[in-house]
């Protein structure tokens, strides 16, 4: 089980494993969502990692004779 410590500083120090498996770098920010007695740290990732991610997509829409 992989763990995150809470410094004295009150700072996450997450493992090497996680960090290179979730692709943290140094200044990510998270969402944070409080779900009963849990809380979960959501990655926010810049828009542009969206880049080409449906590439190859039919947008092609068949559409009613009447609503051409």
């Amino acid at each position: 089980m992989n763990t995150v410590t809470l410094s004295s500083d009150y700072q996450l120090v997450f493992s090497r494993e996680i960090q290179e498996k979730v692709d943290l770098k140094v200044g990510t920010s998270f969402e944070v969502v409080f779900y009963n007695n849990r809380i979960e740290l959501i990655p926010i990732k810049p828009i542009n990692n969206l880049r080409g991610i449906f590439s190859g997509i039919d947008t092609d829409i068949i559409r009613d004779d009447d609503r051409i």
